[in-house]
Formats: C-alpha cells, structure tokens, sequence
C-alpha cells in the first residue's frame, strides 16, 4: 500500500509540474551537458599543464641572464627610449598611410611604457653608438625611404623585445618573490604586445617592398 502511494504521489508531483519547473530541468541539463564536455576535455588540458617545460629556444638562451625583473625592465627600457625618438620623427616624416599610423600608435605605447617603468624605478642605459646612428639616419631619409627605415627598425626593435620578453618569462619561472611576480605580470601583457607589433611590422614592411 505504501509503495502504491508512493506512486501516486510521483505522478501527482509530476502532472503537476510549471513550464517554469520544465524550463529549470532543461536549463540544468544543459549545464551538465557542458560540464561533461569540460570534463572530456580536462585530460588533455591536464597533460599540457604537467608536460616538462620545453627546451629554452635560441633567443632565450641570447637572454639567459636576463633573471630579474630589474633586468628586465632595463632590458626594455633602451629600446623603448630609442622606439620613442624615431616615432616622434614619424609622426612627421611616415608618407605611407599605415606606417604612419603605426607611427602613431607606436609613439603612444612608447610613451607609456616609458613612464610606468621609471615610476617603478627602472633607469634607461646611456645611448649607443649605433642607436645615435638610427636616428641620425632617420633625419636624413624622406618619403619612400624614410617610411622603409622605420618600419625595418621597428621590426627588428620589436623582434628584440619580443624575445627579451619570452626569455625572462622562461628564466624566472616559479618565482615567488612579489616584486618578480609583478615583473613576469608586466612581461605577460608586454610579450603579447610586442609579437602583435612584429606582426603589423612584417605586413608593412611587406607592403612597402610591393
């Protein structure tokens, strides 16, 4: 008898369900439904997580003792000084309608990364022979040249940072220190930028070979 009434009740509960109670049973089952597919995937995602770190590349080990954050910073500091003069002649001189713009965006970015890292106390090294010479040959070419000379220094500005960048993120792997953990945050956001900028750099310039 007691089992009868069970019964009975079920079906009375389940006759009496809302097309809001139906909705919620659909909403749940689709919720399970991609937490199954999240959980085929989790091996996969799981194996790539715990696979030995890879060999460091050719560029890191051009980098190798760059270790610190300070290193780091300074690293950047330079290039983005130097990136930062040759933009400011672009801005004028570009005739190429995206080198030009880029030179805009460029000076901007130059700018910024300029003033966070000495607000974080990172000093800029003197400037080399050879970058005076970039600049100097900079304010000597016009047009179709000028726009070739900067996009071609921008690649190559933009390649050293880019593996700067990679190369400390390798070599500082499981820091614990805050200061570090700051500076392999700022890298992280950095190195995304720079192979972004490599990217423009090499459609332009291509286009400027055309």
């Amino acid at each position: 008898m007691a089992g009868c009434f069970l019964l009975r009740a079920a079906r009375s509960r389940r006759g009496a369900r809302t097309l809001q109670e139906t909705n919620l049973i659909t909403n749940r089952r689709s919720i399970m439904a991609g937490l199954a597919l999240v959980a085929a995937a989790a091996p996969a995602v799981l194996a790539q997580t715990t696979r030995p770190a890879p060999a460091p590349s050719a560029a890191q080990l051009n980098f190798a003792g760059v270790k610190t954050a300070q290193q780091f910073y300074t690293g950047v500091l330079g290039p983005a000084e130097l990136s930062l003069a040759t933009s400011h002649l672009a801005v004028e001189k570009a005739t190429q309608k995206d080198a030009h713009e880029f030179a805009g965006f460029e000076l901007g970015e130059a700018i910024t990364v300029n003033m966070v890292l000495k607000d974080i106390g990172a000093t800029a090294p003197a400037m080399t022979a050879d970058d005076t010479a970039t600049i100097q040959a900079m304010k000597a070419a016009t047009g179709a040249a000028f726009n070739r000379t900067y996009i071609g220094f921008q690649l190559q500005n933009h390649e050293f940072l880019r593996d700067l960048a990679d190369a400390y993120l390798h070599n500082s792997a499981g820091a614990a220190d805050p200061m570090e953990k700051q500076g392999r945050h700022l890298a992280m956001l950095m190195v995304a930028v720079f192979k972004e900028h490599v990217a423009i750099c090499k459609r332009i310039n291509a286009e400027l070979k055309a």
